[in-house]
């Protein structure tokens, strides 16, 4: 069953996407709603370029079931941010949501799109019952960096990785 839920957005300060707040809606999209590829995919790509249609599908019809969802923030209609989360239990802190990926595509970027679907996310945790929020930034990416930071989000451990 494809789970879809839309809610606009509320106000979230300054910046254009709180002069278009009404016009700004995030719409979770299931694995097998078409907009997973019309819509999803080309934002996914500019954080993700190796993704193609059938790498995401299959990815979503195997992490779905593990919890992974993907979330479309959408002004006037078209998807200029995506995000790719989940809610796990850990014995560090419970209950946390982890964001996979989080993008706005480039002809979003600057005007408050990405706050805006941070404090969703930031929201749905809350309401989840959820202790913090995470998600892993590759070392090279400083500009994303200083974006968590102005979000009041601090690096709270390091992320190691072997390939197997």
């Amino acid at each position: 069953m494809t789970e879809v839920h839309a809610r606009p957005a509320a106000s979230r300060g300054g910046d254009a996407v709180k002069a278009s707040a009404a016009a700004l809606q995030f719409t979770d999209i299931g694995p097998d709603d078409a907009r997973l590829v019309a819509d999803i995919l080309p934002v996914l790509r500019e954080l993700r370029p190796h993704l193609t249609p059938e790498s995401l599908a299959s990815i979503y019809a195997e992490g779905y079931p593990q919890g992974l969802r993907f979330t479309g923030a959408y002004v006037d209609s078209v998807c200029l941010g995506v995000a790719g989360w989940r809610i796990v239990a850990t014995t560090f802190c419970g209950r946390k949501l982890t964001i996979d990926d989080i993008v706005t595509a480039a002809t979003g970027r600057s005007h408050g799109l990405g706050r805006a679907l941070l404090a969703e996310l930031r929201q749905r945790a809350r309401t989840a019952g959820c202790h913090l929020l995470d998600l892993d930034s590759a070392t090279h990416r400083a500009e994303a960096h200083r974006f968590y930071m102005r979000e009041r989000m601090s690096i709270g451990a390091f992320h190691f990785v072997a390939e197997v």
